[in-house]
């Protein structure tokens, strides 16, 4: 059964390491029958969460903020899956995806008990470092966060040893390890 993805991919940088995951990762994820909707965060004007808990009012509009997360909230209600795709910065998510995935949780005022979409998902993380330690932290960081709003994982790409920006082009088998994680979804 064909699911709707919903892309987050939170690189500074175009043309990227990040980038070049994400278009392998859609790649298999259509060629399997999904829609994928993506939503490159560096364009994007988004403000961080005031937490003044006074969203969740407006199903349209869930946030009293009102930026170009009004684009991603109804994607994000209709998704299936939400992947996270980042560079690891400082052994974590990057801002621009942190500061969005915060503003998530306008949908969950919309609940009367807080309660969270429950979805499926994914991480596509490259990185300089290549090695079990390096990508602890985040591990623990997403499993942390999958567990506590009740969401599947369905997998993880760390894509270690790309420091420089394009990498990874460089590297195929990190590339077809997204492809089949699009392709497995």
């Amino acid at each position: 059964m064909a699911k709707r993805i919903l892309i987050l991919n939170g690189s500074p940088r175009a043309n990227g390491n990040t980038d070049a995951l994400v278009e392998s990762f859609t790649k298999g994820a259509e060629s399997a029958g999904n829609e994928v909707v993506r939503f490159d965060l560096r364009k994007m004007d988004i403000r961080g969460c005031l937490g003044c808990c006074r969203g969740g009012k407006d199903p349209a509009h869930p946030c009293v903020q009102k930026d170009d997360m009004s684009e991603i909230y109804p994607e994000y209600v209709a998704a299936d899956v939400v992947v996270l795709a980042s560079p690891m910065y400082y052994w974590g998510i990057s801002g621009q995806l942190k500061c969005a995935f915060d503003r998530l949780f306008a949908v969950a005022e919309l609940d009367p008990g807080y309660a969270n979409p429950v979805k499926e998902c994914a991480l596509i993380m490259p990185a300089e470092g290549a090695d079990e330690d390096n990508f602890a932290p985040v591990r623990a960081f997403y499993e942390g966060l999958v567990g506590h709003l009740g969401w599947r994982s369905l997998g993880i790409v760390y894509a270690g040893g790309n420091m420089d920006p394009g990498a990874v082009r460089d590297r195929p088998e990190q590339l077809a390890e997204a492809e089949e994680l699009g392709r497995s979804v």
